[in-house]
């Protein structure tokens, strides 16, 4: 039982020793972790989250429910790597340039919030797992050497790391959820706006904040969804931008020069133990 207890809570399928991870010995014949993994992540865009099952893998593979399992033990491993699998195609910049780090950050946050829409099964997987694949921890170390590069205090860099992308977490979950929600009621996303909107401003209960919000939505401009999604968006990711910049000259010492705002000459030198320990889970988890 004490066994049992302590697989079951197993932290990560990163943690398993090297040898496992391709799969057992005298496993079956045509098959390998990354082919399973690809299949799962092609099952979870096209079915969601919700219906995902080994069984139904295995009828994708076309082989049989334990062929799977010489690769990965559990459902929860399976579903360990396709997350990581998808953060790896997030085409991550290099940390190295002397691009500034604004345009570093908005191009990180962009393309996290595309990976959220294109997969809506993420949203759920990340913070429920502790994200330590190749992948996921490629992109949060960037993240952090970008926010280093801020000029920010050392105590204050988790926190930006935070307000910037669990920002983007919720906006593109959001997104990634109403295309879905679209796309199952057989409509565009405009469509579907509009029949939502119309349904409720029928609510009498409702009909002060629908009106308020038909006269916001104007006052932001766009003529589509979509359109509206990148004005909010690009707002939102100016004003978290803004505040950094805000919070930079905050710190600054008293009677001392503000740190310069170019790429590579905004972060200020720190000691070893300023630096903040670095969370080895994808920013938003």
């Amino acid at each position: 039982m004490a066994r049992a207890a302590r697989e079951s809570a197993r932290t990560s399928v990163w943690l398993e020793g090297k040898e496992r991870r391709g799969g057992r010995g005298g496993q079956p014949s045509g098959l390998d972790r990354d082919r399973i993994t690809e299949a799962t992540i092609r099952l979870l865009d096209a079915e969601g989250l919700a219906k995902f099952s080994m069984r139904r893998l295995a009828a994708e593979l076309n082989v049989t429910a334990m062929s799977v399992y010489w690769y990965v033990d559990t459902k929860d491993d399976l579903l360990e790597l396709a997350l990581d699998a998808a953060f790896g195609e997030l085409d991550l910049p290099d940390a190295e340039t002397d691009e500034d780090w604004r345009d570093q950050l908005r191009t990180l946050a962009r393309a996290y919030r595309g990976l959220l829409v294109r997969h809506p099964w993420l949203s759920p997987l990340i913070g429920t797992y502790v994200n330590i694949g190749p992948n996921s921890l490629a992109f949060s170390r960037l993240v952090q050497r970008i926010v280093r590069r801020t000029g920010l205090p050392a105590h204050g860099l988790v926190a930006a790391i935070s307000a910037v992308f669990q920002f983007v977490y919720g906006f593109g979950t959001i997104e990634g959820h109403f295309i879905a929600r679209s796309t199952a009621f057989g409509m565009t996303p405009d469509d579907y706006f509009h029949h939502a909107m119309s349904n409720v401003s029928q609510s009498p209960e409702a009909a002060d904040i629908v009106q308020e919000s038909a006269e916001l939505m104007e006052a932001r401009g766009g003529d589509t969804v979509e359109e509206m999604w990148e004005r909010d968006f690009e707002f939102a990711l100016d004003l978290l931008v803004a505040g950094i910049e805000a919070m930079v000259a905050r710190s600054a010492p008293p009677g001392g020069r503000e740190a310069p705002s170019g790429a590579r000459g905004t972060a200020r030198p720190a000691t070893t133990d300023q630096q903040p320990q670095e969370d080895p889970r994808p920013p938003s988890s």
